[in-house]
């Protein structure tokens, strides 16, 4: 359960910040995230579907996407989007900025790395967990990583590349660090799967492409 929280909380700030970057004005009275989710749902079933094979997550794991609140309609605040973002732009003074579109819009912009980075260090890690085999895996969460990009920007600001880089940085390096308190076999998981999603750059392009 407490995997499927993890995949399924960056999950939720992706859906929202791709609900007020689809508004175009990052004005939050313009943000429906029920509207955005509708608008998206064949794009959401083959994310989940995607997420249920590669994490060989049960219906247990998957009812946590209903429970975490994320997936449903509900007002979005600035305060939320400072959370996803992980409060590195900083609270304005005076406080009443935070809801200014060009501070939406940097939120939106800095939350979108954050969250699709952790989620890729969610899916990775449920993948290692379940034992799913990484050539296996990797295609699948290629797919998962591509659409999620796609849901928070689709301007294309936000790549698989761009995600892969990042969770290579700030996920990966620190898991295979010779003082990293990381299970070998664990280790060894990580790596073949950072092997078998660049290994995908010769067989796939576009926003699928994940090689740096």
């Amino acid at each position: 359960m407490i995997l499927a929280r993890e995949v399924f909380g960056p999950l939720g700030g992706v859906v929202e910040i791709g609900a007020v970057n689809s508004t175009g004005t990052w004005d939050l009275a313009d943000v429906s995230v029920g509207g955005f989710l509708a608008r998206k749902r064949d794009e959401m079933s083959c994310l989940m579907a995607g997420i249920r094979s590669v994490c060989r997550f049960g219906d247990a794991e998957m009812a946590m996407a209903d429970e975490v609140g994320w997936f449903r309609d509900y007002e979005v605040s600035a305060a939320h989007l400072l959370l996803w973002s992980g409060g590195l732009t900083g609270v304005p003074e005076p406080l009443e900025k935070m809801d200014e579109p060009a501070q939406v819009r940097r939120m939106c912009r800095t939350g979108a790395d954050i969250q699709l980075t952790d989620l890729l260090q969610a899916l990775i890690t449920g993948a290692v967990a379940a034992g799913t085999e990484p050539h296996q895996g990797a295609p699948r969460i290629a797919d998962i990583l591509g659409i999620a990009s796609n849901l928070a920007d689709p301007t294309g600001r936000s790549t698989p590349a761009l995600v892969f880089r990042m969770w290579r940085v700030a996920h990966l390096s620190p898991i295979l660090r010779a003082d990293s308190d990381a299970p070998v076999s664990g280790r060894a998981g990580f790596r073949a799967y950072d092997e078998a999603l660049e290994e995908l750059h010769s067989r796939r392009d576009g926003r699928h492409n994940l090689s740096p």
